[in-house]
């Protein structure tokens, strides 16, 4: 009977020590001694000790969103992204395909240019050495030949368009032949038909031509805009 009611004043003590150190803050000097029972006082204090540190670490430690998942210090990418961002109403759908293939026709051309030589005349060395001058020489043409086209290609291409409703001019964003992105600003005045029979052109303004997809731009009323009709020519016989 003597150990139960040890044992229960024990853990009686034990609980009101967890709640006083709860409410005031972790103190090593607060915890009690039993000079009687050395034995007690080590468990005791071994047991207490870990379980209080345990919950005030957990109590302080800031909530932690699951559902981000993120490798390295936190950074304002997003925010900036989204403030680059504002006021896009058109965006291109094949945008990063045409910037991979434009990669892909650089490194091709660049590889053809430096190495093209060096492996025509490093192999047939019995080969005339103007002859390898020629295949030399084509091999750069049609390298350079087929970047140059694939840039004249895509180079109508609008990848972005900024534009604030009420605004006479708006912001597109083109592919440079770098396969770099360059802003350019356009007032609605200075757009015209295109009167080309170049394809994938919508229309013509400052002596260039742009193209937009009609079928992804969600805003119709500046797509309007950037699609003006040709104005028909008046008969000859209009006025007998």
């Amino acid at each position: 009977m003597s150990r139960a009611a040890l044992y229960f004043a024990l853990r009686s003590q034990a609980d009101r020590l967890v709640s006083r150190i709860f409410h005031s803050g972790y103190n090593v000097s607060e915890l009690p001694t039993w000079p009687h029972c050395p034995y007690v006082k080590s468990n005791v204090r071994s047991s207490i000790l870990p379980a209080a540190l345990q919950n005030r670490w957990a109590s302080h430690t800031p909530a932690l969103d699951e559902s981000k998942i993120s490798i390295g210090p936190q950074r304002g990418g997003a925010g900036e992204e989204d403030k680059k961002d504002d006021g896009v109403v058109y965006q291109g759908p094949i945008s990063s395909t045409i910037k991979k293939v434009k990669l892909l026709s650089l490194s091709t051309c660049c590889l053809s240019v430096s190495l093209g030589p060096v492996i025509t005349f490093m192999t047939s060395p019995e080969m005339n050495v103007i002859l390898k001058g020629a295949v030399a020489s084509s091999v750069i043409f049609i390298s350079a030949s087929t970047t140059a086209a694939l840039h004249w290609f895509i180079s109508p291409y609008i990848h972005k368009i900024w534009w604030q409703p009420g605004s006479d001019s708006f912001k597109v964003e083109m592919m440079s032949w770098l396969a770099t992105y360059m802003s350019r600003t356009i007032k609605f005045a200075d757009i015209r038909p295109p009167e080309t029979n170049r394809p994938f052109v919508t229309f013509r303004a400052n002596g260039n031509f742009y193209f937009v997809d009609a079928e992804h731009c969600p805003n119709k009323a500046l797509l309007a805009k950037l699609t003006p009709q040709k104005q028909p020519h008046g008969s000859a016989f209009k006025n007998l």
